[in-house]
């Protein structure tokens, strides 16, 4: 049996948790509180996924015996926190195991993707360093509804060895050796979320909301051919699929958080009511400087940067979209 530490104990990492016991993997997941691992050990993660009843899970706020003897290590903590907890836990991963993000996040001040982050601090080969990523929201997956995911890694095998201790029923993941695409495409998609967000809280239509999804997507493909992606992986389940769901869903956090800073609430004031991570929120100002660093042009972050900065409110951010020079489409 497979046996899987989840470092995390927020809404995706629980329901990814749930999904790899569901598969018949032996999970042990981390919780910073000890109330939060009491609860998950008993079956509920009421702090994240009310209403959810989990499959039987072991818990432990004991970072070495959660990852003692495991295969898998999947880390599902806020992106910009990675870099912290890997500066405690890099001695203690076990050096054969698969080691996957969840996160969906580049770094602030480095501008480094999630597995780079894990491949410097963690000092983690990097044909051992897996990503996940796709259309997941993470209450959808707890109540085991139908869903498709992308397992990367740049090593065949180690993708194909993640993607068996997740697979279910309800669950199917596929594998993809485009590390690049694959992060890129969730970490993007939430900040075209939060512009999403802002559309639906002036109360604008679809119109407006699928313009600024299929730029958003623009925007994404320019950036992943500066950083050669390939284009397939941003066309499929963890580009256009994560950006629809994201972007549509009120369960997803980056959309929430838009809609109310377009009701005029201040990022503070809705990260205090929000309890849970909006990677957008945290990234967008990093994936900004990624596209300066490599001269691709991201209005739509640019415009998302500038909100959350308070420099424009959100139907000024509209205007200025509205108001750029015009051009062709393939430009």
């Amino acid at each position: 049996m497979t046996r899987a530490a989840v470092i995390g104990s927020g809404s995706w990492g629980t329901a990814f948790a749930a999904t790899m016991a569901y598969a018949g993997t032996d999970v042990v997941m981390w919780a910073r509180r000890a109330e939060l691992a009491a609860q998950i050990a008993q079956g509920r993660n009421t702090d994240y996924l009310p209403g959810i009843e989990l499959p039987v899970l072991q818990a432990t706020t004991d970072f070495a015996q959660a990852v003692r003897g495991a295969d898998v290590v999947v880390f599902a903590v806020p992106s910009q926190t990675l870099r912290a907890g890997l500066d405690q836990w890099a001695d203690l991963l076990p050096e054969d195991a698969a080691v996957v993000s969840l996160m969906k996040g580049v770094e602030l001040g480095t501008t480094k993707r999630m597995s780079e982050v894990i491949a410097e601090v963690g000092r983690v080969e990097s044909d051992r360093i897996v990503v996940v990523s796709g259309p997941n929201l993470a209450r959808e997956i707890a109540s085991r509804q139908p869903a498709a995911s992308v397992v990367a890694c740049s090593d065949e095998l180690m993708a194909e060895r993640v993607a068996e201790a997740c697979v279910t029923p309800w669950f199917r993941p596929y594998t993809n050796d485009d590390v690049v695409g694959v992060e890129l495409g969730g970490a993007l998609k939430n900040v075209v979320a939060l512009a999403v967000g802002m559309a639906e809280g002036m109360g604008l239509g679809d119109n407006t909301k699928a313009s600024l999804i299929t730029r958003g997507l623009a925007e994404t493909a320019r950036l992943g051919a500066a950083l050669g992606a390939s284009p397939t992986t941003l066309m499929g389940l963890a580009g256009v699929g994560d950006l629809i769901a994201t972007c549509m869903s009120p369960l997803s956090r980056n959309h929430t958080f838009g809609v109310e800073l377009a009701r005029g609430r201040t990022v503070e004031q809705v990260a205090a009511g929000l309890h849970q991570t909006a990677e957008g929120v945290k990234s967008c100002e990093s994936i900004l400087q990624l596209g300066h660093d490599h001269g691709v042009d991201l209005p739509i972050v640019g415009a998302v940067v500038a909100v959350v900065q308070g420099k424009v409110t959100p139907v000024e951010m509209v205007g200025e979209l509205m108001g750029r020079s015009l051009k062709s489409e393939a430009d």
